[in-house]
C-alpha cells in the first residue's frame, strides 16, 4: 500500500487547472491509486511511467508539483532531480522513498527537492506536502507578476529619466546629478518629477523599489550624453 487511509480529502480550491501533480512511478498500481486519490483531493494528476518520459516534456510543462518515486529503472529519483535543477522552482519535487532511503532523501533535498515521504505515507501527509509545494508556486507566480508589472512601468521612462534615477540611486543630490549630466538643476528636478509621475510613485525609495523589483541594475547610468 502506498497510502494509509486518512480523513476524506477536502480541496480548498474550486478549480484544479493550476494544481497539476506529475506522478512518476514505474508501478502501474501506484500510479492508479495515487491518481484516484489526487483527483478526489482536488488535484489534477498526470502520470509518467519513468523519468525519461517526464524529462523529455519538462521544458514545456505547465507549473505543478512532482511526486517522484526514488527507485525507478534507468533513471532514479536523484538523477531526475539533478536534470531538473533549473526548473525546480516551477516544478517542485516531493520524493517518495522506501524504508532505509532516508540518507538518499536528504541528498535529494540538498539538490532541491522540497520534501520526502517515506512509504507507506498517510493521506494527510501527502496533502500537506503538496499544499506546501503549491504555496511555493503561488508565491513565485505573484513575484513574477509583480516583476513584469515593474518592468512595464520602468519601460515607460525615457533614457534621460533612467539616467537621473541611476545617479539618484548612488545618493547624489539634484545638483550633483545636474553636473554629471550637464543639465540645469531645474531640468533635473523636472525629469525627477516626470519620472515619479510615470512610475506612479511619490518618493525616491518607491522608485528604487520598482527598479529593483524589475531586476534593473542601476549601478551605472543608462546614458550620460
Amino acid at each position: 500500500m502506498m497510502l494509509k487511509p486518512g480523513p476524506a480529502p477536502v480541496s480548498g480550491h474550486e478549480s484544479t487547472s493550476e494544481r497539476i501533480v506529475y506522478v512518476l512511478d514505474d508501478e502501474s498500481e501506484v500510479r492508479r491509486s495515487l491518481g484516484f486519490f489526487l483527483k478526489a483531493a482536488g488535484f489534477r494528476p498526470r502520470p509518467y511511467l519513468n523519468g525519461e518520459d517526464f524529462l523529455a516534456e519538462a521544458r514545456d510543462l505547465p507549473p505543478g508539483c512532482v511526486l517522484l518515486d526514488m527507485r525507478m529503472p534507468e533513471l532514479d529519483g536523484l538523477t531526475v532531480i539533478e536534470r531538473l535543477r533549473t526548473r525546480l522552482r516551477r516544478l517542485p519535487v516531493i520524493l517518495m522513498t522506501g524504508h532505509g532511503d532516508i540518507g538518499t532523501a536528504v541528498r535529494a533535498m540538498k539538490l532541491g527537492a522540497i520534501d520526502f515521504l517515506e512509504k507507506p505515507f498517510e493521506e494527510p501527509v501527502l496533502i500537506a506536502a503538496l499544499e506546501r509545494g503549491f504555496a511555493m508556486l503561488s508565491r513565485d507566480a505573484e513575484e513574477e507578476r509583480e516583476r513584469r508589472e515593474a518592468e512595464q512601468q520602468m519601460e515607460a521612462l525615457t533614457p534621460r529619466e533612467r539616467d537621473v534615477l541611476a545617479l539618484l540611486s548612488e545618493g547624489k543630490s539634484n545638483k550633483e546629478v545636474a553636473i554629471a549630466l550637464d543639465l540645469s538643476v531645474r531640468t533635473v528636478e523636472m525629469h525627477r518629477a516626470t519620472m515619479f509621475d510615470r512610475l506612479g510613485v511619490r518618493t525616491l525609495p518607491e522608485a528604487l523599489r520598482l527598479a529593483f523589483r524589475a531586476g534593473i541594475d542601476l549601478a551605472q547610468p543608462a546614458d550620460l550624453h
